[in-house]
């Protein structure tokens, strides 16, 4: 339920409002949109009678939110969200980079890759400690040590450390060590692990499963929304179709749609969408293009070596590059006071 007030609407009709709304057993928020103040209502005990509210001193217009998520609804939330993670934002017309490897493999390669990346541009540092993989005879990651190693190769740089969870287990050492916590693909549905995060206060990146639809993906933030926190990331990384060209099909249509109906930033991941490095650059500037809060590149120092996903990964010279060009094409599209990179 959306109830917008008058302009000029008093402090006394506002209460009014709230009070009837909470009745019902809502729990009402109040935002503001071209002027006018929205009092919103995610959830009731109760059906709300509409009549009622219209019938208020200083009511405006009553409105049902037409869709299944609500919490994070442009509806119930019209203001864009930023999220700071520290030396990472997202949001509000800037576009954060993330880079760093697929999996974190020893000390000095996490240390000299966020070295390099850092020195480029990047905001956020990546790698794997939990790695969910297809085949349980491939590298599954180093656990807590590549957690610590990952958080002092990011303090060391200045970068916001990113790093997947994959089960409840691990979100207490996640939130230790971790800047944001990443929901992965394979788990944009795992609820009971969606819910554990939103009782965090960290940051979390949500990435879009391989056959989720948006909407599916607005109700899994709904679910970290909804537990406390509301300092979601949503993440486009391809989704699968018939196409076998690239390893997923990136949806870029899926930043115009969520931006329009959801307040919460959104990033694209052209390494897993793309699966092939010589295809990462040009997924990266029409992220930019097309208005997303950011993109999250992996990056190794030797591919060839790479104990995962070094097809995709770029060489160290070819992000350099991709900075470059991304930091020109950012000029043309970042309004005035939005986060440079």
């Amino acid at each position: 339920m959306i109830v917008t007030m008058q302009p000029g609407a008093t402090l006394k009709e506002i209460t009014a409002v709230i009070r009837t709304l909470e009745g019902f057993g809502a729990e009402p928020s109040i935002s503001r949109d071209c002027g006018c103040i929205l009092i919103t209502a995610a959830t009731s005990k109760a059906p709300i009678e509409e009549h009622l509210l219209r019938g208020l001193s200083g009511v405006r217009d009553v409105h049902e939110d037409v869709h299944p998520f609500k919490r994070v609804s442009r509806d119930y939330h019209p203001e864009d969200t930023v999220v700071d993670a520290g030396a990472a934002k997202f949001g509000g017309g800037g576009f954060g980079v993330i880079a760093g490897p697929c999996a974190i493999e020893n000390e000095e390669q996490i240390h000299t890759i966020a070295a390099h990346v850092a020195a480029h541009g990047a905001r956020g540092l990546r790698g794997g400690a939990y790695k969910p993989r297809t085949s349980p005879y491939a590298f599954q990651g180093l656990g807590v040590p590549g957690l610590k190693m990952m958080r002092a190769a990011a303090d060391a740089n200045g970068l916001a450390a990113v790093s997947e969870v994959m089960s409840i287990s691990q979100v207490a050492d996640a939130v230790e060590y971790l800047d944001v916590l990443q929901i992965g693909a394979r788990n944009m549905q795992n609820f009971d692990l969606l819910r554990e995060v939103g009782k965090t206060d960290k940051p979390v990146l949500l990435k879009r499963g391989p056959s989720s639809k948006v909407e599916e993906l607005l109700l899994a933030a709904e679910y970290i929304v909804d537990a406390g926190n509301p300092r979601v990331v949503l993440c486009e990384r391809g989704i699968r179709t018939y196409e076998t060209a690239t390893r997923n099909t990136l949806d870029i249509a899926a930043v115009p749609v969520v931006k329009q109906l959801s307040h919460l930033p959104i990033v694209i991941d052209p390494s897993h969408a793309a699966g092939k490095r010589e295809y990462v650059k040009a997924l990266t500037l029409a992220a930019l293009a097309v208005g997303a809060d950011g993109v999250m590149v992996e990056v190794h120092s030797d591919p060839s070596k790479a104990l995962s996903d070094g097809r995709q990964s770029l060489h160290f010279n070819e992000f350099a590059e991709l900075m470059s060009e991304v930091r020109r094409l950012a000029e043309f599209r970042a309004p005035a006071g939005a986060a440079s990179l």
